[in-house]
């Protein structure tokens, strides 16, 4: 296993920690997974990922288009259709995606995921209270 370069104070890029903050973006890798099938309009992407503010959506997928992990096309049709895709950066993480995937089907519980999610509902509702 190849030894990891330790982040220097010289030097503020930490590959680890900017690629972490980039992923854990909200909706990102959801958006990652979806478009490893191949491009998608607006409308399926938001479809395919579902519970996604639309707003939320659209900011999302600018972000990762100015990161270059999402490559964005104007179709000339009427009406005219935008569709997203992975670029090379991006389709680089379908490694990444794969094994998160089987991570997750190896090592977690469905019935403890669910009663996770739950009890974090139940706080944010009690908050939002």
């Amino acid at each position: 296993m190849p030894r990891l370069a330790p982040a220097r104070a010289s030097d503020p890029f930490c590959p680890v920690y900017d690629a972490i903050t980039v992923l854990q973006g909200k909706w990102t890798m959801q958006i990652v997974h979806a478009l490893i099938e191949g491009p998608m309009g607006f409308n399926e992407l938001a479809r395919a990922i579902g519970g996604c503010n639309p707003s939320t959506l659209a900011q999302r997928l600018d972000t990762l288009v100015r990161l270059d992990v999402l490559a964005r096309r104007v179709e000339s049709s009427t009406p005219p259709r935008t569709l997203y895709s992975l670029t090379p950066a991006g389709d680089a993480l379908r490694p990444v995606v794969v094994a998160i995937e089987q991570w997750g089907r190896q090592h977690l519980r469905k019935d403890r995921v669910q009663a996770v999610r739950r009890a974090a509902r139940t706080a944010r509702e009690a908050r939002a209270s």
